[in-house]
């Protein structure tokens, strides 16, 4: 049965009218992104087909062009179509924190750099540039990375402080593995920019070590 033949209160697209899209199911949602489905499949049905192939909406998201596009019931519209809403939802929280009177706690950065980072498939290094009253200058990669390691230099992040004239900084850095925890070479790699800052009379608020399904705070660990 076609899904506008169900009842209006079990099609995804009047339920996300009436009750909100939190009250859809991740196979609803996905529904209203692929519109249509296949032949002799509805898009629910497809979108219920690709969460068991696929294992989540994460796995999907961060798919491969090449294996996208190869699966049944999609490619590369679907594809150009993802890629931009997942930029446009990063964009927003980018958004939502450059309105901010002040980055006032460590969820907000997280969100933002969580959503940012979470999908890299090598390690990349980045910092969040804030004024003296935390509000946000810039955010950047400063380095990139194979798997497992990415180079990082802090004289560099000290030259990209004072270009900002920033007062302080967040940093962040993902694990491919998927594993939110720092090693010893992170601990101490902090400690090192730590220092070079110092000098410079700029703060390091956080580091955040960004995996698949969270993301590890030093300061609220105690590491900072």
């Amino acid at each position: 049965m076609a899904i506008h033949q169900w009842p209006a209160t079990e099609q995804p697209r009047e339920k996300l009218l009436k009750s909100g899209p939190a009250a859809l199911s991740d196979a609803e949602l996905l529904a209203i992104f692929l519109r249509t489905g296949v032949s002799g499949c509805s898009a629910v049905e497809l979108a219920r087909s690709l969460l068991v192939e696929y294992g989540s909406l994460k796995a999907l998201f961060s798919a491969g062009q090449s294996r996208f596009c190869q699966t049944h019931g999609l490619g590369p519209v679907k594809y150009v179509q993802l890629q931009a809403v997942l930029e446009m939802a990063r964009r927003y929280f980018w958004e939502e924190l450059e309105s901010l009177p002040a980055l006032s706690s460590a969820a907000q950065a997280r969100d933002f750099l969580f959503s940012k980072m979470r999908d890299l498939h090598s390690e990349v290094f980045s910092c969040v540039f804030l004024d003296s009253q935390h509000r946000l200058i810039a955010y950047e990669e400063l380095f990139h990375g194979t798997l497992n390691q990415a180079p990082v230099f802090p004289r560099e992040i000290a030259r990209r402080v004072l270009g900002h004239n920033a007062a302080a900084v967040i940093l962040s850095h993902n694990h491919p593995s998927g594993v939110a925890e720092p090693s010893m070479a992170d601990r101490n790699i902090t400690r090192l920019i730590q220092d070079a800052l110092q000098l410079l009379d700029v703060r390091v608020l956080d580091h955040f070590v960004i995996g698949h399904g969270d993301a590890y705070s030093f300061a609220e660990n105690g590491l900072l």
